[in-house]
Parts: C-alpha cells; sequence; structure tokens
C-alpha cells in the first residue's frame, strides 16, 4: 500500500478516524458472521458464511475463489486482480468448535461494549478485522504496493488436514503472513510464538494366553506398553517446555487372557524444531523390554512451531511501529496451542494473534470486546499498508 490519510496522516491513523464512522456497521457483519453456524464437521452448515464472505470480498474488487473440499466445505481465496508478485497473505478460518442449534443457547448478544456468541472470538471477528482493513484501505484511497491476499479455510479446528497443502503452498510464495486468530489475554498479546504439535500412535503386539492355567506362555501387550509410556514421559523436558500427554490408552481383551495387544496415543507440544527433532527419534527408537512383545510407532501429525525467528521479530517490531502512530500499546506473547501461523512460518515472516481481543475460545462465555476489535482493524490495515 501506498499514500497516506488526509492531513498527512498515516494509514493506520486514517483506518482510525474512518472506523469511528463505520463501527455500527462492523459490528453488525461481525453479528451477520457469527449468526451463520459452521462447525467444522458439518460442511453444508458453512454455506451460509461462506456466500457471505464471498460476496463481501468480491464487493471490494478482489477476485475470489471456491476451493472445494473433500470432507470440509472447502476454503476461500480472495486475490487482487491481476500477476502479484509475493502478496501479503491474511490467514483465516470460518468453521467453529460449535454444532448447529448452538445459538439457542449461546444467541449473539451487544451490550457493555462486548459482543458474544459461539465462534464470535474464535475467530469470526477476526475475519471481519481482516475485511474492513481491505474496506477502509480502499475507501481511503490507498492503493496497493504490496498485493493482499485473503485465505479462509474451513477446517482450522480439525488440524487443517485439507487445507494445510493450500496453505503451505501459499507461504511459500508470500512476502508476509499476517494470522487473524484471536489475541493472547485480556491485554490483547500477539503470538510471536507457538508451541509445535506432534501426535504419535503407540501399538504393542504380544502374545495371548490363559492367565490362570498358563500365564508363562503368554506376553503382556499391556505390561510393556505401561513401560513405553515410562520411557515416553522421560522424553518430556520441563526446561525447555517440551510436554508429553499419553491422552488415550486401550488394550486386552478379558481380564483373565494375557494381553495380546495395547496402544496409546501421545500428544507432543515443543517450542522448538530442534526439541520435535529430539522427540521424534526418542518415539522412533523405543525400544521392548517385555520377552515376546514388538513396539509400533506412527507420527500420525507434525506441525512445526511458530518460532521467533529474525523475520518474525522484524514483522513484530513493525506492528509496534503502527501501533505507536495510533496510540495503542501492544505486548507479545507466547501459546501453548498451534495454529496455521505455524504452517506459514516455516516459509515466510509471520504474526499471529491479529485478531479479537475478548476470552472464552471454545467455551459458554465467549465474546470479544468491541471497541478493541475496532483498534485492530487500524492495526492490521496500518500492516498491510507498510512496505
Amino acid at each position: 500500500m501506498t499514500g497516506s490519510g488526509a492531513n498527512g496522516s498515516t494509514p493506520a491513523q486514517a483506518v482510525s478516524e474512518r472506523m469511528a464512522e463505520l463501527r455500527d456497521e462492523f459490528v453488525d457483519f461481525i453479528s451477520q458472521l457469527v449468526h451463520e453456524e459452521s462447525p467444522s464437521t458439518d460442511p453444508e452448515a458453512q454455506r451460509g458464511i461462506r456466500a457471505i464472505l464471498m460476496e463481501t470480498l468480491s464487493d471490494l474488487g478482489l477476485e475470489v475463489e471456491h476451493i472445494p473440499g473433500r470432507a470440509s466445505g472447502g476454503h476461500l481465496l480472495a486475490r487482487s486482480p491481476g500477476p502479484a508478485d509475493a502478496p501479503q497473505l491474511l490467514v483465516g478460518h470460518m468453521d467453529t468448535v460449535w454444532p448447529i442449534g448452538t445459538l439457542r443457547e449461546m444467541p449473539v448478544q451487544v451490550s457493555d461494549g462486548r459482543l458474544s456468541g459461539p465462534g464470535a472470538f474464535d475467530m469470526k471477528t477476526g475475519l471481519a478485522i481482516g475485511v474492513f482493513a481491505l474496506r477502509t484501505l480502499r475507501d481511503l484511497g490507498l492503493d496497493a504496493g504490496v498485493a493482499p491476499a485473503f485465505f479462509i479455510n474451513s477446517d482450522e479446528e480439525i488440524g487443517s488436514p485439507e487445507s494445510e497443502p493450500l496453505i503451505r503452498d501459499l507461504a511459500r510464495g508470500a512476502s508476509r503472513v499476517f494470522v487473524l486468530e484471536p489475541a493472547l489475554g485480556p491485554g490483547g498479546r500477539l503470538k510471536t510464538r507457538r508451541k509445535g504439535i506432534g501426535q504419535y500412535h503407540v501399538e504393542v503386539t504380544g502374545r495371548s494366553s490363559h492367565a490362570g492355567l498358563a500365564p508363562e506362555e503368554g506376553a503382556s501387550a499391556i505390561l510393556e506398553l505401561a513401560h513405553a509410556i515410562r520411557q515416553i514421559d522421560r522424553l518430556a523436558d520441563p526446561g525447555t517446555g517440551t510436554t508429553m500427554n499419553v491422552g488415550l490408552i486401550a488394550g486386552g481383551s478379558r481380564p483373565n487372557v494375557v494381553a495380546a495387544s495395547a496402544n496409546c496415543e501421545v500428544d507432543v507440544r515443543v517450542w522448538t524444531a530442534a526439541e520435535a527433532d529430539r522427540i521424534r527419534e526418542g518415539m522412533f527408537g523405543l525400544e521392548p523390554t517385555v520377552p515376546g512383545t514388538r513396539i509400533t510407532v506412527a507420527e500420525v501429525a507434525r506441525r512445526g512451531p511458530l518460532e521467533r525467528t529474525p523475520r518474525n521479530v522484524a514483522l513484530w517490531e513493525r506492528a509496534l511501529r503502527v501501533a505507536d502512530e495510533i496510540g495503542l500499546e501492544l505486548e507479545e506473547g507466547s501459546a501453548g496451542g498451534g495454529s496455521d501461523g505455524n504452517l506459514t512460518s516455516q516459509y515466510t515472516a509471520t504474526l499471529d494473534g491479529l485478531g479479537a481481543v475478548g476470552d472464552g475460545a471454545h467455551a459458554r462465555h465467549e465474546f470479544v470486546w468491541i471497541d478493541r476489535a475496532v483498534e485492530r482493524v487500524a492495526l492490521l490495515a496500518g500492516l498491510i499498508a507498510a512496505p
């Protein structure tokens, strides 16, 4: 983006003034998105919000493509017309964790400076922030120097299984990425670090026998799994923030049968790619200690961390300068959960948490602070407009 606002103001300042005029329309748009229930697991339910976003982004002069999904409702990619060299990318998601019918118990409400409802915080307000940042820049005549693109998926809440390859491809060609996930905590911290996530399935096979008549002929998969879990737990490193959680276990057939099979599911969280590599080596290095048993490990999910890399820090420092222009105090923070920003950070400068300030992600009291969301529009617009 190039140019400046009226009276020599910066783009962020000009957008801040413009949003004072558009505040009610902004709130109405958020409410409209929240009223469209869109659980990840119900692709047909996503038609409504998808249609709203496609029409709204098209009205901004963007070319909008619906990329069909197989098990999801598909994804939207909005781009400026014509070729774009290394566009800057906005990333968000339209899906929520809430099932159809939640609005009957959690109606959309606007009161005391807050807007509440299922998906308001995570992350339909973030989508509205992205839309209004692009709209206000257009209204103010600030033309694109680095063309923006907006990718909105419908499967983020279930790990982005279909959209991950698309996000990776877009990030490879992007100059920078702004992730519109909710901000961190009541202070609205931006997320400059996110933990990487790994998930492993551990399968133990043994040999069955009668637990009373011939226990010595068996090889207990359950006993071996217990030993393996101890090994897994020792891979954790509280000093570096690496956690290992065996969240599910199963095995055996009857109390009087030595178990021939057992398995567990392991969740891993790490701050660095080096730690992820160490854990991977440890998991695939599990060795059985019970004679007659065998361990098989499969890595079923992997998402690298969003690390505080030099290019990510440079983008954070740019956000501080833009925030100062509009009198907004910003802090950075770290999150234990992952987002699509974990994916984009592997390829280009990424700043996360540019969405709503509020509370209650995935909780019954989910809400956003309206005035803080208005501020975020100006912040995002200033970042988009920055060289």
